[in-house]
């Protein structure tokens, strides 16, 4: 029966959408953390949202190879996980007084996608690195831009403007 075509036991796409959700808890608490416009529970369902829908476009990909389909492509499936992710991450992006906010919640959301992609294809090693590098870099960039924009500050207090044209 259909039970039976299943390439992927349930079991395992069950313990690698948990993975996900771990992984995308992980960027999301660093993102929420900070107060940025899409946090832990964004990140998590979103990594879990690509975990699901890779490991479904996996399954019915063998489903129709197994059928005798010649023309089948999961790829199409990563581009759509893809497509749907930006859509998100471009509505965490706005304009507020010539100056864009939410860029780098966006492109975390676009990464615990990956990473929810990642951890469905069975890379757990790669997603958990990433996973991790993600939320160093973000919270070493943070300490930095924090201190540029407190420099930039310091120049408004003193009246002074920072060394570029207006």
């Amino acid at each position: 029966g259909f039970h039976d075509t299943h390439h992927t036991a349930q079991y395992i796409i069950v313990i690698r959408l948990l993975v996900a959700a771990v992984l995308g808890a992980v960027i999301g608490f660093e993102r929420g953390s900070t107060h940025g416009t899409a946090g832990l529970r964004t990140h998590v369902l979103i990594a879990v949202a690509a975990a699901l829908f890779t490991s479904l476009a996996f399954e019915i990909y063998d489903q129709a190879l197994a059928g005798g389909s010649q023309t089948a492509d999961p790829i199409r499936a990563i581009e759509a996980v893809t497509a749907g992710i930006a859509f998100l991450g471009a509505g965490a992006i706005f304009q507020q007084r010539g100056s864009v906010h939410g860029l780098t919640t966006g492109a975390g959301m676009w990464l615990s996608g990956a990473v929810g992609v990642a951890v469905a294809l069975g890379y757990y090693l790669i997603a958990a690195g990433v996973a991790l590098l993600a939320v160093l870099v973000l919270a070493a960039l943070r300490a930095f831009s924090h201190q540029v924009v407190s420099a930039e500050n310091e120049h408004v207090r003193e009246g002074t403007e920072p060394s570029e044209d207006r």
